[in-house]
């Protein structure tokens, strides 16, 4: 990672290229890393451009660029660009029917989205799901989640793991310490989960902690009474703490849901500040307007200390990629839908 400074807060655009304007921002603010979204796709060139863009913008050959590309309902890159992939509940039918197959099918999954996302210049995708659902709970979750029991949640979470490791795209697992039990799409509001801690400990916090030696994790925007009752996980320096970095033991690179979520309340300087203070490494604003980015950018200091060294341990297997045969691979993990269906 280069020497030159960066903030702590990774930034999406506006739109298929950059404007003046978030060229000037973005080489002025310096964010750590990128993220794209689906209105930011239009073809293979016009995303490694795009990608490259940012990067010389910064200053930073190796700036990171993530993505949401799960498969299923939450899926940037579509036809022709990536094939569309089942839902992460797919796979958790597999692994119920045949372990072995479900195992394999999610780390051909993980590698299949890193031939995808490293052919279009991005550095890491935000997966796998450890959230394990509830009864009762929105289905912003939904299929989205790869089993309804923790340890099949954890088996498969880590194979996706391994799968994108191997292709050199980097994972973050999320929503730390779980978003399954939320009645409430945090999009647009704030849910408050009244779990019992031992309740938590058992079922929600368990994938995270088994898969706890992943490089980067993204928060959950959700109260949990029994620890905070004040505010959401993403600014409760009680969850961070005491949960995140202790019970469950992740010590990477944390790095908060979209800040631009209803769940969140206050400015977006108060919000960036509030994150941070809680102890979250990274801010992530990801709708691309630039008067809020400029207020989170106001609130945002530089990537230092160990959260600096976190954000450098993430950027190690970026790029390093196995020798598996991409078509191959894309022919077996067929397969195994096409005997399911």
């Amino acid at each position: 990672m280069s020497e030159s400074p960066s903030k702590a807060m990774i930034l999406g655009t506006s739109g298929t290229t950059l404007g003046a304007d978030e060229v000037a921002f973005f080489r002025d603010e310096r964010p750590w890393g990128f993220i794209l979204f689906a209105r930011n796709v239009r073809s293979r060139s016009q995303l490694r451009d795009l990608t490259a863009s940012m990067r010389e913008a910064v200053g930073r050959p190796d700036a990171p660029i993530f993505v949401d590309q799960e498969g299923g309902r939450v899926q940037r890159l579509r036809p022709p660009l990536a094939a569309n992939y089942p839902p992460a509940a797919a796979i958790g039918a597999l692994y119920g029917r045949d372990a072995r197959a479900g195992l394999r099918a999610a780390w051909l999954q993980g590698r299949l989205h890193a031939f995808d996302l490293a052919d279009c210049g991005f550095s890491a995708d935000c997966l796998p799901v450890l959230d394990v659902p509830a009864p009762g709970a929105h289905d912003v979750i939904g299929d989205r989640a790869y089993a309804r029991e923790p340890e099949a949640v954890a088996a498969l979470g880590g194979a996706v793991i391994e799968g994108l490791l191997a292709g050199g795209i980097a994972p973050v697992i999320k929503h730390i310490p779980g978003h399954g039990r939320a009645a409430a799409d945090t999009h647009f509001a704030l849910p408050t989960v009244d779990a019992s801690l031992e309740d938590l400990r058992r079922r929600d916090f368990a994938p995270f902690a088994e898969l706890a030696g992943c490089a980067m994790a993204m928060t959950a925007h959700v109260v949990f009474s029994a620890i905070d009752p004040s505010g959401p996980a993403t600014t409760s320096a009680k969850v961070v703490a005491d949960i995140i970095r202790g019970e469950i033991g992740f010590d990477g690179l944390l790095m908060s849901d979209d800040v631009s979520m209803k769940a969140l309340s206050g400015d977006f300087t108060a919000r960036a500040r509030a994150i941070l203070a809680s102890g979250v490494d990274l801010v992530l604003h990801c709708n691309g307007a630039l008067d809020e980015m400029k207020a989170v950018a106001s609130a945002v200091g530089t990537l230092q200390g160990r959260s600096l060294e976190r954000a450098r341990a993430a950027l190690a297997p970026i790029g390093r990629a196995d020798r598996t045969d991409e078509t191959a691979a894309r022919n077996e993990f067929a397969g195994f839908f096409e005997a399911a269906a």
